[in-house]
């Protein structure tokens, strides 16, 4: 005979931050009611544990952009600085939070820092 069978999936996240469980609450909502593969794997990150958030570097954000440097980069964790890099270049950055020296040089080469929530104001809409 088998026990009781619990789910294993996360549903939500044992963050103490409001912010935090505000932007789970509005995830949760935009991938339940669009069909968007985005907003289930933004919501899937959000919810996951803090050790499988790690920190990205400016570094590994330019390295992993490319030649593609217009695009928005969307990252479900920190934005590091990172010292060794020399020249910045512009980049939009939407991240669950910055350090402090990483957003001022984001700023710096011009480009923008925006949160999880902003980027879905800025998302166009499908009409």
């Amino acid at each position: 005979m088998k026990g009781k069978i619990v789910n294993k999936h996360k549903k939500d996240t044992k963050s103490k931050n409001l912010y935090h469980h505000l932007l789970v609450k509005l995830y949760k909502f935009l991938s339940r009611r669009t069909d968007s593969k985005f907003c289930k794997t933004v919501l899937r990150r959000l919810v996951s544990s803090r050790v499988n958030r790690p920190p990205l570097s400016l570094t590994k954000l330019v390295k992993h952009l490319g030649e593609k440097q217009d695009r928005t980069v969307v990252v479900v964790s920190t934005v590091t600085d990172d010292e060794r890099m020399m020249e910045v270049p512009k980049l939009t950055v939407a991240a669950l939070r910055f350090t402090e020296a990483a957003r001022a040089r984001i700023t710096k080469a011009g480009g923008k820092c925006m949160t999880l929530d902003e980027l879905i104001m800025q998302a166009p809409t499908g009409k």
